[in-house]
């Protein structure tokens, strides 16, 4: 019989464990001393094969799910392997959520993106601007696939009666991050450019100089992804509902104020430049987190604060990471 709410015995599967979000997610459960976490690589179980995902829900019988596995990436994967971001995701969410139905699963929180809201949304971003407008051609792949999961979790509650939630976190970061140029976020990939570049003029004598896309003027709001495990047990025990709720800092920076913090925390001392040929993205992207706070949650690692630690985490593994990243690409959002 499953528990009523969330204990530490309870049977618990954290669907992308090796990700960014999973992997904090089992930090978090696991300093809260849960002992039944269910736990499989990408080797191991493939979500985006339907017999083996309900082979895995029929052994196991989870009780509750924290559905953090997905394809993800920056413009450059968006724009360059569309088919795969929105085929993969819709795949690894439709098995998942059809499993937990079948097999009984307690409750489920479905991970999803800040992505999913309209380019053009007022500021702060309401849960209720989903679907009022146009998405960002740059990544709308993988927010359309967000998007169903999310109605995939709504759906199920109306026909069936299931307790499956949405929450939409903001950019993310921290350890286990995808510091890899060609697919990672515009975090990461900004600390190991800076790293990079200091390393050589440190080495070669060289002056320094990094090239950053866009023009550096967008505004983006980021979360460490440890306060993001901390907000979904959080919303695990105190959540209901159908509508998706926004996690997020409640306040953003510009890319160029990002990149000389960065810089700051790394100690490049070099020259900055700017390729505005590249896109920007997104104007501004800042949620509006009324909803979380209401229910008693808000944020707590700073954001100066939090680019330390993944800086320090970066120079102890971010180059080991990057090769287990690219043998495992089912990664955490």
């Amino acid at each position: 019989m499953s528990n009523p709410t969330m204990n530490k015995t309870s049977r618990i599967y954290v669907a992308g464990h090796r990700g960014l979000v999973g992997s904090a997610i089992v930090r978090r459960l696991e300093m809260d001393g849960h002992e039944n976490l269910l736990l499989r690589t990408s080797q191991e179980l493939d979500l985006r094969d339907l017999q083996a995902t309900y082979a895995f829900f029929e052994q196991e019988r989870p009780e509750y799910v924290f559905l953090a596995a997905a394809k993800v990436g920056g413009i450059l994967a968006n724009d360059t392997y569309p088919a795969d971001f929105i085929s993969q995701n819709l795949a690894i969410q439709q098995n998942v959520i059809q499993a937990a139905h079948r097999f009984g699963v307690t409750k489920l929180l479905f991970l999803g993106s800040s992505c999913i809201y309209p380019r053009e949304c007022p500021q702060p971003i309401k849960e209720e601007y989903l679907l009022t407008g146009p998405l960002e051609p740059t990544n709308e792949w993988y927010a359309i696939a967000k998007i169903a999961g999310i109605k995939l979790c709504q759906a199920y509650n109306k026909q069936h009666g299931t307790r499956f939630i949405s929450a939409m976190p903001t950019n993310l970061y921290g350890p286990n991050d995808n510091f890899d140029l060609q697919t990672s976020h515009v975090l990461p990939a900004m600390i190991r450019k800076f790293h990079e570049a200091k390393v050589k003029q440190e080495t070669t004598g060289e002056k320094a100089a990094v090239m950053l896309w866009g023009s550096g003027t967008p505004r983006r709001e980021f979360l460490h992804v440890d306060d993001l495990a901390d907000a979904c047990l959080h919303l695990m025990h105190h959540y209901e509902g159908d509508a998706p709720i926004n996690v997020g800092m409640g306040e953003d920076v510009t890319i160029r104020e990002l990149a000389a913090t960065i810089a700051e925390v790394v100690g490049f001392e070099g020259e900055v430049s700017w390729d505005t040929s590249k896109p920007d993205g997104t104007p501004r992207k800042l949620l509006d987190i009324s909803r979380l706070v209401s229910t008693g949650w808000e944020a707590w690692i700073p954001l100066e604060e939090g680019i330390h630690q993944t800086y320090a985490w970066f120079q102890g593994h971010g180059l080991a990471h990057r090769q287990a990243m690219l043998r495992a690409p089912l990664a955490s959002p």
